[in-house]
């Protein structure tokens, strides 16, 4: 739990299945929805965790097939370019160039930088 607490904000609604690790899920967030798998129960009103077991899988292959190793320090980011991905998919409506799009209007007003290499030491 302290590290759904400190990546999800207090006001969503946290949706999951019935397993035991989430049954206090529901006392940190605005809201829990769960879903009875262990019943073969897959939607519950609006809760279903179709969707980010969908996201998850995709990222658990891109991590074990692309990248192969990824730092604890960037993890954000590859966990920021998977969601965009899979947000901006073919799905939801965004085609190659309006994902382009999309991206490079994400980028305005920000910086890339790296630190110098010391060619002295």
């Amino acid at each position: 739990m302290p590290i759904v607490k400190a990546n999800i904000a207090k006001e969503a609604m946290v949706m999951t299945d019935d397993s035991g690790v989430y049954l206090k899920a529901g006392d940190n967030f605005h809201a829990h929805g769960v879903v009875n798998h262990s019943a073969e129960e897959y939607v519950a009103g609006i809760a279903h965790t179709n969707t980010i077991e969908g996201s998850f899988s995709i990222f658990k292959r891109g991590m074990k097939g692309v990248y192969q190793h990824c730092g604890e320090q960037h993890l954000h980011r590859y966990l920021a370019d998977f969601d965009f991905r899979y947000t901006h998919r073919e799905r939801t409506g965004f085609n190659d160039a309006a994902r382009a799009d999309q991206a490079i209007r994400g980028i305005v007003g920000k910086r890339l930088t790296y630190r110098r290499p010391d060619i002295d030491g």
